[in-house]
């Protein structure tokens, strides 16, 4: 007479009927989390971006990250407003892109986000009014040179860090926030960085770790408070991108080209509120979260000490 499983396990000691209760319900939930995560990163359809409006308004869009999403939203549709310091870059990626999508409409606004922020905000808020903003990438923003401790930050390095990377991603917010709500639409991006959401710290780097801290905490009071107007902000979480900020030249696997990450983080827009898009750097995430944080912490010390070292002996070189 066979005996079923449930019978057998009735007869175990209470001991083994717990263990038993506690990891099946781990494995279920591991389960339920990868499965979860195969379905945001590669089922789950993307959003309809035109939905939110006709036009989208990219912070430092003449190189990188912020020039990727330019090209990838005239892909869908969407006509620009490209926002950058260099008079003579964003004309160029004007008729870059124009070359390619030769409907879609361009207006620039040269604006140095580490000058006077007052006169910046004005030509961007002349430049919306009427316009049917709904997509805003608020993804300008500056690292160190190269790492170094926090006492030998200049003055000129710390007031640029807090001015482009938390003062003017607020300010541009707030530009362009009153015509969403006056639409009931809209979706906010903002670019933060690994260094603040998914290792434990940044040594060498703090201040800029800290600012966009503070760029996920403020993305994440505006989903809550702007969720039900119709509104979705978000904080994307990137690790190395092939850029010039991170001087990063080729891509590989784990290391995106920067349209690589602009097709990533466009197909997670308008979903959660904290997401780092590319998912090799989801399994980088996990990687380092599995880990002690000590272990972690002396690991990126000893590489922020190396690249220190190389940076000091390239401005040595400079100065000879």
């Amino acid at each position: 007479m066979e005996v079923s499983f449930l019978e057998t396990l009735k007869t175990q000691p209470f001991w083994v009927i717990t263990l038993f209760i506690l990891g099946s319900t781990y494995l279920l939930r591991i389960s339920v989390s990868i499965l979860n995560w195969v379905y945001k990163n590669f089922l789950r359809p993307p959003k309809n971006i035109t939905k939110y409006g006709s036009w989208a308004l990219i912070t430092g869009s003449t190189d990188g990250i912020g020039k990727a999403f330019a090209f990838e939203l005239a892909k869908k549709g969407l006509n620009l407003i490209l926002v950058g310091r260099n008079p003579k870059k964003l004309e160029d990626v004007t008729n870059e892109i124009k070359s390619k999508f030769s409907k879609t409409e361009i207006k620039n606004v040269v604006f140095d986000l580490s000058g006077d922020l007052s006169e910046g905000i004005k030509k961007i808020s002349d430049v919306i009014e009427g316009l049917d903003v709904g997509v805003l990438i608020n993804n300008a923003g500056i690292s160190y040179p190269y790492a170094r401790f926090f006492h030998e930050v200049d003055d000129e390095l710390l007031n640029n860090l807090i001015r482009i990377n938390v003062e003017a991603t607020t300010k541009i917010t707030q530009a362009v926030l009153p015509g969403m709500l006056k639409r009931k639409k809209g979706a906010i991006v903002n670019i933060g960085s690994g260094a603040a959401a998914i290792i434990p710290s940044y040594p060498l780097y703090a201040v800029y770790a800290a600012t966009k801290a503070y760029i996920d905490q403020f993305s994440r009071c505006l989903y809550v408070e702007y969720k039900k107007s119709g509104i979705d902000v978000q904080c994307q979480f990137p690790l190395n991108v092939a850029t010039k900020m991170a001087s990063i030249k080729r891509s590989s696997f784990f290391v995106p080209s920067a349209t690589g990450y602009a097709k990533a983080g466009l197909r997670w827009l308008g979903h959660e509120p904290r997401c780092t898009p590319y998912w090799p750097h989801s399994l980088v995430w996990a990687l380092l979260d599995s880990l002690p944080e000590f272990a972690v912490d002396s690991w990126l010390l000893n590489f922020g000490l190396k690249i220190r070292k190389k940076g000091q002996l390239k401005d040595s070189r400079k100065k000879e």
